[in-house]
């Protein structure tokens, strides 16, 4: 298998990444898009939501098929049950705003990346196709405190 970056992920974070994108981040983030791959960007301005798949590559804990997700009180659960970045392929995707296209950079709304991770692709997010509404929260809905750990899930600010 052979799987190469076509560009970088540029982020404010350095060290530590928020669990998933926070839409609101008003920090700088975008994609920087290799050159030679500048003409596939071609059309996707009009897109207002876009995938981004990139390789976590600053990953250095040790891999475990248990997981215990920071934010579930303490529960385990598989790996693939979780979102958690240690995986055995450590593949990260991320559904982001696109704000707009300058040559060969993507500027976006906040990214769960940290800043010089390598982009693997982008494909556009198209609602009819990856919006499913009969989806669930799996084992999220036997959390006692759901709706409190699913504000710090999605980053959003609130009182403790």
């Amino acid at each position: 298998m052979n799987c190469k970056p076509i560009g970088v992920i540029h982020t404010p974070f350095k060290k530590h990444a928020p669990y998933q994108p926070v839409e609101a981040d008003r920090e700088d983030f975008y994609v920087e898009v290799d050159k030679e791959y500048e003409a596939g960007l071609d059309e996707l301005s009009k897109f207002r939501y876009i995938y981004l798949l990139y390789f976590m590559d600053k990953i250095n804990k040790a891999l475990s098929m248990k997981v215990e997700p920071p934010w579930a009180g303490g529960k385990e659960v598989g790996l693939f049950a979780s979102r958690s970045p240690v995986r055995p392929n450590p593949i990260g995707m991320s559904i982001v705003q696109l704000l707009k296209i300058e040559g060969n950079r993507l500027f976006t709304t906040g990214l769960d990346a940290l800043d010089g991770t390598p982009l693997l692709d982008i494909k556009p997010y198209i609602r009819e196709l990856d919006s499913k509404e009969e989806a669930n929260y799996g084992w999220l809905d036997d959390l006692e405190d759901r709706d409190h750990l699913m504000l710090h899930i999605r980053g959003i600010p609130h009182d403790e």
